[in-house]
């Protein structure tokens, strides 16, 4: 890749071409390490955050490909292989429903819901956000690549609005609130990664995603954009 003349840009469309560039070269990294997409793989898991990138991917296509980790109203229309769901609101909702009878539901340990029937508790609690929750448990389960998607961290609007898929549904926020703080959620899928070393981690953004320092730095994570993703499974 031929170096760039910062000289024929201004500060910012150089900063933007910078960040082109790195992602282009970490797809083509991600690229070469991809199982064969012709097959389903057993040691292949997909983790499902709930953040508006992955909108576009239908979930159902993925588990013919490996296994799938969700999070939260995921359930609502989606069975994940197994659902992760730690928020007060939201395991007294899938207990309304009765969809932890049929199907795998974890959760943290909780005085509210601790004689319901069909949940999974972990223990100890891992006192940690679902979506990280769920990649910490797919790691458990020694995969030898997990993509991540749908951890956008930053919100829509620059930055400034809430960033979730179930937006202005039940027990969400609505679209027009405030974005989560996201700090913890990255902290935590940074500890994930930075324990399992053996495990390559495939992050699928949006073009325009956000991409933390923090995650940029470890030789077993990636960061590919969707449209690549889904070039390489033949996904519509």
């Amino acid at each position: 890749m031929a170096k760039i003349d910062k000289t024929q840009y201004t500060k910012e469309e150089f900063r933007k071409l910078k960040e082109q560039r790195r992602l282009q070269k970490m797809q083509t990294a991600a690229l070469s390490s991809i199982p064969d997409p012709r097959i389903k793989q057993s040691k292949i898991a997909f983790v499902l955050g709930n953040g508006t990138s992955r909108a576009s991917i239908d979930p159902q296509e993925l588990k013919n490909i490996g296994t799938v980790y969700g999070c939260n109203a995921l359930y609502r229309s989606f069975s994940p292989d197994y659902l992760i769901a730690v928020d007060t609101k939201m395991i007294l909702e899938i207990n309304k429903s009765g969809y932890q009878k049929n199907n795998q539901v974890w959760t943290n340990p909780n005085k509210a819901y601790q004689n319901m029937i069909g949940f999974n508790f972990f223990q100890p609690s891992k006192g940690w956000s679902s979506g990280p929750t769920a990649l910490w448990l797919a790691a458990q389960h020694g995969y030898d690549h997990i993509y991540i998607l749908g951890f956008d961290y930053q919100g829509l609007d620059k930055g400034t609005k809430f960033n979730n898929i179930y937006a202005d549904t039940m027990n969400y926020k609505k679209s027009s609130e405030g974005a989560t703080f996201f700090g913890n959620w990255m902290r935590q899928t940074k500890s994930v990664v930075q324990d399992n070393t053996k495990i390559n981690f495939t992050r699928v953004i949006a073009p325009d995603n956000y991409i933390p320092e923090e995650l940029n730095k470890f030789v077993n994570m990636q960061h590919i954009t969707v449209d690549t993703f889904k070039k390489m499974y033949s996904l519509p």
